[in-house]
């Protein structure tokens, strides 16, 4: 009998893992392209062993609003610090923060992303990007994150570019 219930939850657990990475790759595969300007972090942590600490543009501005709409009596995110922003995309698909999310209608060149705020700082998908060891210099060039974003805000970081939107490391 404790074979069978090891099994039955080996079985459970092996299909949660199976359908989590299924969501991510069909994320990845058929999300909408969102490029976030990088925003300088401490060079001490910018290359650290094989991954890179990341910092992007639109949290300044949207950590200002957030702010300003908590100091007016508007509640702007749930406890756990979690929201979502609106960014508006360019021709590039290059990102610029919006507003906070209102519940309105998106604008065709718009994008809802989720969030995560951790203490004083808030985290699109990761706040890392790891690569192959010994590739540092390469990644110097990164002037970009690329997300892949669902319709629901989840997103995920895919990849790095450079300044002329080049994928880094391919």
């Amino acid at each position: 009998m404790r074979k069978i219930a090891a099994m039955v939850v080996g079985l459970i657990i092996l299909g949660l893992v199976n359908y989590s990475i299924f969501s991510r790759e069909k994320l990845i595969s058929d999300g909408k392209t969102v490029l976030l300007e990088l925003a300088p972090v401490d060079p001490r942590s910018l290359m650290q062993g094989d991954y890179m600490a990341l910092r992007f543009a639109v949290t300044a501005r949207a950590q200002k609003a957030l702010k300003e709409r908590s100091e007016s009596g508007v509640e702007t995110v749930d406890k756990s610090g979690d929201g979502y922003i609106i960014l508006a995309l360019d021709d590039k698909g290059i990102g610029q923060f919006s507003r906070i999310d209102d519940a309105s209608e998106l604008k065709p060149n718009e994008v809802r992303m989720l969030y995560r705020k951790r203490g004083q700082k808030m985290k699109f998908a990761t706040n890392a990007f790891f690569f192959q060891e010994g590739k540092a210099k390469l990644y110097e060039a990164a002037k970009y994150g690329e997300f892949k974003v669902r319709g629901d805000g989840e997103s995920i970081l895919r990849s790095m570019r450079d300044e002329a939107l080049r994928t880094i490391g391919e």
